[in-house]
């Protein structure tokens, strides 16, 4: 059994900030003004994680893959005999925007001979900005191979059990924290995207909130309700309310205290240690309220064993 696990990716030294920023932006090298915005996003978050944490999701779940071997039922032996893992199972990472990238990674593959594998994004929920984007990363990179590679993919996940909760136990490890949960706001976030992609048909909305839901009714909260961070510096407009604007309509309705959990990004990385933890967290002291962040998933057991289900079931496809 052979996956590619995809995650964004992110610079690994200040030096690297500028080709990453011009790779995100399609080739186009951007503006001193944007370039040295980002900069000092990274600068005053000290680095981020998102690289290491993928690397020990992939060492993890390969592990816990070769572990932990399926049964496989015997419907799948056909002509060519059973469609079983040949040899240990293997995990392969590409990045997005960054490298490894998808295509180094699937050229790595080749290399090794690989004809079939599972292939997974380190994020719930599909979006034509997202898991799309994946898939054409993908397909351009097996465009320049000699010979065809057959993926199969998990495209969401967003109600997975465990998934729904391995959130849920991290939300509620902070609701412990709070001095009156039940007059608390709780609000689940998820990268902004450009409302063009919603008015095209992107699913994207409905499964962030079918996410919140069953967390929610998991934990059975009195209240709940989703908002988007991150947008894009774009002229276009993103999809809201963006969480500052929320922050500042959850104090003027009486609330004191908010619990922010970010259900679109399983693990920390910029935006969640800039756009939460210092950008979000400065918008509740300005306004008089006490947030508190629920934990990532990172690369906890729990949501390794997640990423283990659906491959398995891809596989077994």
């Amino acid at each position: 059994m052979n996956v590619l696990l995809m995650a964004y990716g992110t610079p690994y030294t200040p030096e690297e900030i500028e080709p990453y920023y011009t790779d995100i932006r399609r080739g186009r090298r951007p503006s001193e003004e944007l370039l040295k915005e980002l900069e000092e996003r990274y600068a005053a978050i000290g680095k981020s994680p998102l690289n290491e944490i993928t690397l020990a999701q992939a060492i993890r779940l390969q592990a816990l893959l070769n572990l932990e071997a399926p049964a496989y039922p015997k419907r799948l032996l056909g002509p060519f005999g059973p469609r079983t893992p040949q040899g240990p199972a293997r995990v392969y990472v590409g990045t997005k925007h960054w490298h490894p990238s998808i295509g180094e990674a699937i050229a790595a593959m080749h290399e090794d001979g690989v004809k079939r594998a599972v292939a997974i994004v380190a994020a719930p929920h599909y979006s034509l900005r997202s898991v799309a984007e994946y898939k054409e990363k993908v397909e351009q990179a097996l465009k320049a191979l000699p010979e065809p590679m057959e993926f199969l993919w998990v495209e969401s996940y967003e109600a997975h059990p465990g998934l729904i909760a391995a959130y849920a136990r991290r939300l509620e490890e902070a609701i412990w924290r709070l001095q009156e949960p039940r007059k608390a706001a709780y609000v689940f976030t998820a990268h902004s995207i450009p409302l063009s992609a919603v008015e095209r048909g992107d699913p994207y909305p409905r499964q962030v909130e079918r996410t919140a839901e069953l967390i929610a009714k998991r934990l059975a909260l009195p209240r709940f309700s989703v908002a988007y961070q991150s947008a894009g510096r774009t002229p276009e407009p993103w999809l809201g309310p963006d969480i500052n604007e929320h922050l500042r309509a959850l104090r003027e309705e009486g609330y004191a205290e908010v619990v922010v959990q970010a259900v679109g990004f399983p693990a920390d990385h910029l935006e969640v240690y800039y756009d939460l933890d210092l950008e979000a967290q400065a918008t509740a002291r300005e306004v008089g309220l006490r947030l508190l962040r629920a934990r990532s998933l990172n690369a906890d057991l729990d949501y390794i064993q997640v990423l283990k289900d659906l491959v398995e079931e891809a596989w077994l496809r």
